[in-house]
Formats: C-alpha cells, sequence, structure tokens
C-alpha cells in the first residue's frame, strides 16, 4: 500500500533512478508562465489491484492546489493525501500527506512536508530550499542540491507544464529531485499520443513511461505507463504498472475547479 501512493505521484515519482547523471536528452526548465492549473483545482483518484485479472479497490487520493502566503510571498501549497480503503485498514493502514509549497513563477519548490503512516511506521519529515545557496535544509543536516531540483509533488504540478507538442516520440526529459537526504537523477520519456478509455471515460491522451528502478516491489525499467489528457490540464487520468507481484491501475475519477474545459474527454463514448 505505501507504494500504491507514491506510484500516484507521478510522473513519477518515487519511481527513483539511480543517483547521478540522468540519461542525456531534454532538461526541465522553469515555467515561467503557468498555465495548467490554478487556485483551488482538486483531482481525486481511484487506487486498484489487481491479481489474476480481478482488481480490487485498495484506495484512494486526492491533489490539491491553493494560493496561500510564505515567508511574505505568494506561493502555491501543493497537497497529495493517499489513503488505504477502510474495509483493508485491519491488515494495512495507510494515511500519507504530501505537500509542497513552489514559487508562483516558476514552481520551484521553497518547503516540502511528509507526513505518512503506513502500518506501524510512521515518519514526519521537513525539507527547506535555500535557492540561492543551492541546499536543502532537513532535521538531518544540510544538502547540496543541483538548481532546478524538485521534490516528489511540484515535479508533479512542474511536468503538467511540458509542452508536448516540442518533443518527439522516445525523446527523453530529466530533472533531479530530493527526497530521503539524497538527489536522483530521473527522466521520463514520451511515447505517443492515443485514445485511452479510463474508468471516468474515453480521453485523447499523451503517454509517457517515467524511468523505474527494480527493488521490492517494482520489477525495474521503463514499466511504468502514464496518460495524461493531451488539452491545457494535461491531468494524469490512467497510471498503470506492473508490480513484482499483481499490477498497480491509478484512475482519475473527480475533478473540481480547472482552469480549462476538459476538451480531451471523448463525448459519447
Amino acid at each position: 500500500m505505501k507504494i500504491i501512493f507514491l506510484a500516484l505521484a507521478i510522473l513519477a515519482l518515487p519511481v527513483f533512478g539511480i543517483p547521478g547523471t540522468p540519461e542525456s536528452g531534454h532538461r526541465l526548465g522553469a515555467h515561467p508562465a503557468v498555465k495548467a492549473f490554478g487556485n483551488g483545482e482538486s483531482i481525486r483518484y481511484g487506487l486498484y489491484y489487481t491479481l489474476a485479472g480481478i482488481y480490487v479497490n485498495a484506495g484512494t487520493a486526492m491533489f490539491t492546489t491553493r494560493l496561500t502566503q510564505l515567508q511574505n510571498r505568494a506561493v502555491y501549497h501543493l497537497k497529495g493525501e493517499g489513503s488505504s480503503n477502510s474495509h483493508y485498514d485491519w491488515i494495512f493502514k495507510v494515511r500519507d500527506k504530501y505537500e509542497s509549497y513552489v514559487d508562483t513563477s516558476e514552481l520551484q519548490p521553497l518547503q516540502f512536508i511528509r507526513h505518512v503512516q503506513e502500518g506501524k511506521y510512521k515518519k514526519f519529515e521537513q525539507v527547506s530550499f535555500n535557492r540561492s545557496a543551492g541546499t536543502a535544509i532537513t532535521s538531518e543536516g544540510v544538502y547540496k542540491v543541483p538548481s532546478g531540483v524538485h521534490d516528489v509533488i511540484s515535479i508533479v504540478y512542474a511536468m503538467r507544464n511540458i509542452d508536448f507538442n516540442r518533443y518527439k516520440a522516445n525523446d527523453t526529459i530529466s530533472f533531479n529531485l530530493f527526497l530521503d537526504n539524497q538527489v536522483y537523477a530521473l527522466y521520463v520519456r514520451y511515447i505517443c499520443k492515443e485514445t485511452v478509455r479510463t474508468k471516468y471515460g474515453k480521453f485523447n491522451a499523451i503517454k509517457i513511461k517515467p524511468l523505474l528502478i527494480k527493488g521490492t516491489l517494482f520489477q525495474g525499467g521503463e514499466q511504468m505507463d502514464i496518460w495524461i489528457t493531451d488539452d491545457e490540464n494535461h491531468i494524469p487520468v490512467r497510471i498503470q504498472t506492473p508490480l513484482v507481484v499483481g499490477k498497480l491501475r491509478a484512475d482519475m475519477m473527480q475533478f473540481d475547479n480547472l482552469s480549462y474545459p476538459l476538451s480531451a474527454l471523448i463525448k459519447g463514448n
């Protein structure tokens, strides 16, 4: 269940790469004009686990945005919350919350907060980013980070602002991510444009693949598929990936206060 929520947070993203230099290709740049989302947006996902062709409703995840103030400057408060289905709490209870405060011009993180409860495991973490000094400050120390580094929530929203019309099939877009006191070099690969049918409906979509590293649950490589709406909102509407045992799927189920009409939805499907 821990990975179910984390897998949703991305256009990757705790699908961790190897620390170091990312694959050559395009770099994720700054986004001086935020377009894909605005104040008050909320998106809810249903999380499903399948084994032998049977899907089980495993939980939900909610992503929200809000304009607020941090240290006397305007910021977006980006929040992702995931929880296991209450029917399965007796097996493994999950209540995870990830928050990021980013500047409104380039979507660069200023503060990241992680508050998780996964079974008996609990963790609280707060990271402050000093952009001028190029550091990330946690309770365990001060860490040097590269320019433009992201956290697991800020990267979701930064990637929604990518103009995929600029790329061709198999192009990669690389970025750096800071988590657990370490910098990870990651990329996402643009695959193609196609239609996808989800539990919500059928969409014109952009298909991408993030890099996954083999672990206890993931098979590794570019196994995860993500479809985002081929319109100005760039909402992830389906995420699916094989696990070591079974498969995971996340579908967008509800939304509110989008910046643009959901024109990627195919009517009468």
